[in-house]
């Protein structure tokens, strides 16, 4: 996509757009904008009961922006039950780019000195459009989600873009909503002033918890 770059992809998001490639290979990219949007409430955002468990006993170190490119290129590794990805070098290219510019942020979850598992995704005011996730051990992409949420909430974040919706994502709350109240909600949360700092990077176990509860 020659000529499209960092302001060109917020100006997208901002008006309820974004990318994806038919696969890993193509070199093609497409900007996409469903009927349907996939959303998690930040205030209704359920922790199933076997995952606080695993929050609550530290089971993974998080960190937040030490390793943006490894998490991208994790995501869009093979792995079972997604062998190809809508992840390719262009749209890498495009989110390092983003990276570097302080729009996009990704959280890594760690466990014995190993990347676990990750997200990462997009900032724009107070609107976080989460692009992909990973795991090479159990739940540790789930811990991330969970860290995640928790910093959106202390941030000030007010809308959580999934794109789509899905089984998977159910389980913590998500919901399917048209793109007529998405751009409604997305109108109002770009213009928030949100900071994804607020909640200190070290914050894990009963504390990450209870970071939800009281802003949720």
């Amino acid at each position: 996509m020659r000529g499209f770059g960092v302001q060109e992809l917020l100006a997208c998001y901002a008006r309820g757009v974004f990318p994806m490639a038919e696969s890993r290979s193509d070199s093609r990219v497409y900007l996409l904008e469903p009927d349907e949007r996939g959303v998690i409430p930040l205030d209704g955002f359920h922790i199933p009961k076997s995952l606080r468990k695993t929050v609550r006993r530290d089971a993974f170190a998080l960190t937040v922006n030490r390793c943006f490119e490894t998490v991208v290129r994790s995501c869009a590794a093979p792995a079972p039950g997604r062998e190809d990805s809508w992840i390719n070098d262009q749209i890498l290219t495009l989110y390092l780019d983003m990276h570097a510019a302080g729009h996009a942020h990704s959280i890594e979850a760690w466990k014995d000195g190993k990347l676990a598992g990750g997200l990462y995704g997009v900032s724009l005011g107070g609107a976080f459009f989460g692009e992909s996730m990973f795991s090479r051990e159990t739940d540790a992409s789930k811990v991330a989600l969970v860290s995640l949420v928790a910093r959106l909430n202390a941030g000030g974040y007010a809308l959580l873009d999934t794109q789509f919706n899905t089984e998977h994502l159910k389980r913590f709350g998500a919901q399917t909503i048209s793109q007529h109240l998405y751009r409604e909600r997305l109108d109002q949360a770009v213009e928030l002033n949100a900071d994804f700092f607020a909640l200190p990077e070290g914050v894990a176990g009963d504390q990450l918890l209870q970071s939800i509860t009281q802003t949720s």
